[in-house]
């Protein structure tokens, strides 16, 4: 590791740099380097994501949202009203409704653990997005501690400054009234 990566890790992070982690070594780095650290996470994961995976997502999607459930809610009104008081004598799925029952099931056990796999993939995503959004804070961090350390350099060179020209001025006023004193005085 390098030297000067060693020192921010000791001096900003006050770690030893083998304890550091390999995120934390890389925001070092790219702290040293002046380089960004933000990245498009959205890209890496649709990257990786296979067909079955997008149509786990818009399953997902579909079956989660308001219309899905307005809709189905809506077909299941039609089937029994449909099956109970206008077929009532040649319906299709007569009362109990065990045809509806049948389909009711299938579906459930269809949708549920593909909604499952898209709510794994979610996790996965919000895991990656949290590991980025920490380098990005350690970043800012690491950075506003770097411009916290060369303001007080400033100020304290600044202060030397104006030290050494406070004792300059001084000196001066100690000469001055030397020769002040020394001249005899006229009455």
């Amino acid at each position: 590791m390098n030297k000067i990566v060693e020192d921010m890790a000791n001096r900003l992070l006050k770690r030893k740099p083998e304890g550091l982690g390999p995120l934390e070594s890389r925001v070092l780095q790219s702290t040293l380097e002046r380089t960004t650290i933000t990245r498009d996470t959205n890209k890496a994961v649709a990257f990786h994501e296979t067909y079955g995976d997008r149509v786990a997502d818009s399953i997902a999607r579909i079956g989660g949202s308001w219309s899905f459930i307005l809709a189905f809610l809506a077909f299941l009104v039609v089937w029994t009203a449909g099956n109970a008081w206008l077929l009532t004598r040649d319906a299709f799925d007569p009362y109990p409704f065990i045809f509806l029952n049948l389909v009711l099931s299938m579906l459930a056990a269809i949708q549920a653990p593909v909604i499952m796999m898209s709510q794994n993939r979610q996790t996965e995503r919000d895991r990656i997005d949290a590991a980025h959004d920490y380098e990005v804070n350690l970043k800012a961090e690491i950075e506003i501690m770097a411009l916290h350390e060369k303001l007080d350099e400033l100020r304290h060179s600044e202060i030397i400054g104006m030290r050494d020209e406070i004792l300059r001025m001084a000196e001066q006023i100690r000469r001055i009234d030397e020769k002040l004193s020394a001249r005899p005085a006229t009455e």
